[in-house]
C-alpha cells in the first residue's frame, strides 16, 4: 500500500508541475475558460497531494509509537490507527472518481413514478434520506424547488448537493428506486409498491463552461409559488418557470421568496441539463434527462427497498444489500454508493 501511495504522489507531483509551467505562459489567459480549468486544475492537486502528505506522516507517526512498545499509547494507537484505516479507505474509493464533473457539486431530482399518493410519499422518503446522509457526510443541501402532493408526499424535488465528491459519489444513486411495504394510505392496509426516480446531474461553476443560452431561447414564466397553504403561500409571483425551445426541457424553481434568486437557480439547473446534452450523445442525453428513458415501473429499478413481508435493500446493479431498511432510509448509504464506484467506469 505504502509503495503504491508513493509511486501515485509522485505521478501527481510531477502532474502538478506540468499544470503550473503552463499557468506561466503569458498567453493563458487568451482563452479564459482553459486558464480557469488549468487553476482549478492546480489548486485541486495542491490539496490532493497535502492530504496525501499529511496522511503518511500520520502513519509514520502511529509506527513509532508502535515501536515504542508503551502500553499507556494503547488506546491513542488504536484511535489513530482507526482513523488512518478510515482514511485510506476513502482514498481508495476516491480513485474511482477521475470522471471530469467527480469532484464537484451535484443537482439530485426526485420525481415520484407509479403508484399515486405513495409514491408521492416514497419520493419524500428519499428526499429525507438524501438530506440525512448529505448531512452526516458534510455536505451543504439546498432545496431549490419542490412540489408537494394534494394528500401527501411530494411530486418532485430538486436539491443542490454542495462539496468536493458530491457528483462522484450520487451519480451511483441515478435511476429507479422502489419500495415494498404495506400502505399507510389504504384503509385494508395491502401491501404496495411505489416508484420514484432519482436524477444526479453535476452543478458546476457556470464561468467554467461553455454554455450559453440565447435569450430568444427561453421563455420565462413568472407565477405564485404553491404551497400547503395558511402565511407560507406567496401572496406575489415569485415563482419561475423556464421552458428551453430548442429541447424541450422544463425547469421549475420557486423555493426561494426572492423572484431573482428562483430564476438565477432555475437557470442554474437548465445549465447543468444542457451541459449534460452537451457530454453525451444528443439523442440519447435528451431522452435520459426527459425521463423516458426508463419508465418507473416492474423491471426498471436499480435498487429495492423491501419492509414487507421482510426488511431488505437490495442494490439490482451490485447485489449489494443491507437488512437494516431504517438505518438506509436515515442516510446509510456508503456501502451501496462504494460498491457501485468499485464496478463502474468514472462518469
Amino acid at each position: 500500500m505504502i509503495s503504491w501511495c508513493t509511486f501515485d504522489l509522485n505521478k501527481k507531483e510531477e502532474e502538478l508541475r506540468e499544470l503550473t509551467k503552463k499557468s506561466e505562459d503569458p498567453n493563458l489567459w487568451d482563452d479564459r475558460v482553459n486558464a480557469q480549468n488549468i487553476l482549478k486544475s492546480i489548486n485541486d492537486l495542491r490539496e490532493e497531494i497535502d492530504s496525501w502528505k499529511s496522511l503518511s506522516k500520520k502513519i509514520d507517526d502511529a509506527k513509532e509509537l508502535a515501536e515504542m512498545g508503551d502500553e499507556s499509547f494503547r488506546s491513542e494507537l488504536e484511535d489513530e490507527i482507526d482513523y488512518i484505516t478510515r482514511e485510506l479507505d476513502q482514498k481508495e474509493l476516491s480513485t474511482y472518481l477521475s470522471g471530469r464533473y467527480d469532484r464537484g457539486n451535484a443537482l439530485l431530482s426526485i420525481h415520484a413514478g407509479a403508484g399515486g399518493t405513495d409514491s408521492q410519499d416514497w419520493a419524500e422518503m428519499l428526499e429525507r434520506m438524501y438530506l440525512r446522509w448529505a448531512d452526516q457526510n458534510g455536505y451543504k443541501a439546498d432545496i431549490l424547488d419542490r412540489s408537494v402532493g394534494e394528500e401527501a408526499g411530494i411530486k418532485s424535488v430538486t436539491i443542490a448537493i454542495n462539496g468536493k465528491y458530491a457528483y462522484g459519489y450520487l451519480r451511483s444513486e441515478k435511476g429507479v428506486h422502489r419500495l415494498v411495504r404495506l400502505s399507510p394510505f389504504d384503509s385494508n392496509h395491502r401491501r404496495h409498491t411505489s416508484f420514484a426516480q432519482v436524477e444526479i446531474l453535476p452543478d458546476m461553476d457556470t464561468d467554467l463552461e461553455e454554455i450559453s443560452i440565447p435569450p430568444d431561447e427561453v421563455r420565462i414564466d413568472i407565477f405564485k409559488s404553491s404551497g400547503a397553504g395558511g402565511q407560507n403561500v406567496q401572496k406575489t409571483s415569485t415563482a419561475i418557470r423556464l421552458y428551453h425551445i430548442p429541447t424541450g426541457l422544463i425547469v421549475t424553481c420557486q423555493n426561494e421568496r426572492s423572484q431573482l434568486q428562483n430564476r438565477e437557480n432555475a437557470f442554474r439547473v437548465l445549465r447543468a441539463k444542457l451541459l449534460e446534452i452537451k457530454r453525451q450523445e444528443q439523442e440519447e442525453a435528451l431522452a435520459k434527462i426527459r425521463g423516458d428513458y426508463q419508465k418507473n415501473e416492474w423491471g426498471s429499478q436499480i435498487r429495492s427497498y423491501v419492509q414487507h413481508p421482510y426488511q431488505m435493500v437490495k442494490d439490482h446493479r451490485t447485489e449489494f444489500e443491507m437488512g437494516n431498511v431504517s438505518a438506509v432510509l436515515d442516510g446509510s448509504l456508503n456501502g451501496f454508493i462504494q460498491e457501485f464506484l468499485k464496478t463502474q467506469p468514472a462518469n
